[in-house]
């Protein structure tokens, strides 16, 4: 059984570099999953491990200007550029995979599929993602990307900016796990792996800019396609759900209860379950 899981680099759009982490039977139907704004592909980790355990092929990424991945020189960071390493990446698998993305990389999926070819990806799990984000909860995750510029004295500084930001999560005993996410520069300082450029100073639009090319991306896609609500969020609501489904009626809702935007990390268990349950469903029949 193939349980080892690799880093191997991808080239994205214009020969930029991709990290990823690749595990399972090549042979296996494949899924790749996205991870969200500000995170890296060690927010998957469980779920990939799980995934691999269950018999499928797992490419887990990081974004560009995310994690071990290159930034974008000229720090642009739109739809159309991440779809387009996306599209990259399937290439160079060479397998028609499913599509797993959280917040900015479901955004990127949906993206992918429905405004290039319809038949990309053999199925869409968006994890705590819409076209209609709800304003304050966007808000909440800008701000906490523009907050503390000038990095941090040590863990324990960023751990309590990661408690600030997520109250109801218990607080680790060992911060060291979040090394994963900070990089020490040559001040001596700890920063967040991202790219400063991800984020504008300036002030957001209302509905985002977003949220149009979404809704004419969802109108496209035809495979089938499952979105994963945490109860809890702050992100999706009811009414962003009715108005993707207006656009993507085969679209399947599991909400998880307990978990927030964060659900794999929240509740990683109950989102396995649900998540698996569905590509079993899609992707091996007749295997």
């Amino acid at each position: 059984m193939h349980t080892e899981i690799e880093t191997r680099y991808f080239e994205g759009d214009h020969g930029l570099r991709l990290a990823g982490d690749v595990g399972g039977d090549p042979r296996s139907p494949c899924v790749i999953m996205l991870h969200g704004g500000g995170q890296t592909r060690h927010s998957w980790g469980g779920a990939q491990r799980e995934l691999i355990r269950q018999g499928f092929h797992v490419v887990n990424l990081d974004l560009r200007g995310h994690g071990d991945s290159d930034w974008s020189p000229d720090g642009e960071y739109g739809l159309p550029l991440l779809a387009a390493d996306l599209n990259s990446v399937i290439a160079q698998i060479n397998s028609r995979p499913a599509l797993v993305g959280a917040s900015m990389g479901g955004a990127m999926a949906l993206y992918a599929l429905g405004q290039g070819d319809p038949l990309l990806a053999q199925a869409l799990i968006l994890v705590d993602i819409v076209p209609n984000v709800e304003a304050a909860g966007s808000r909440k995750i800008g701000e906490f990307m523009r907050a503390n510029r000038d990095g941090f004295a040590n863990l324990e500084e960023a751990s309590d900016a990661v408690a600030h930001y997520y109250p109801q999560r218990p607080r680790p005993k060992d911060p060291s796990g979040l090394m994963k996410n900070l990089r020490k520069r040559e001040d001596g300082r700890l920063y967040w792996h991202w790219d400063p450029k991800l984020i504008s100073d300036k002030p957001r639009s209302e509905p985002p800019e977003f949220t149009e090319p979404l809704l004419e991306a969802a109108e496209n896609v035809r495979v089938p396609s499952l979105l994963v609500r945490g109860l809890q969020s702050d992100i999706v609501s009811d009414e962003g759900i009715a108005q993707l489904k207006k656009r993507l009626p085969q679209l399947e809702v599991m909400d998880v209860s307990g978990a927030g935007h964060m659900v794999a990390g929240d509740k990683n268990d109950a989102f396995n379950e649900g998540v698996i349950a569905f590509l079993h469903q899609h992707m091996m029949r007749g295997r």
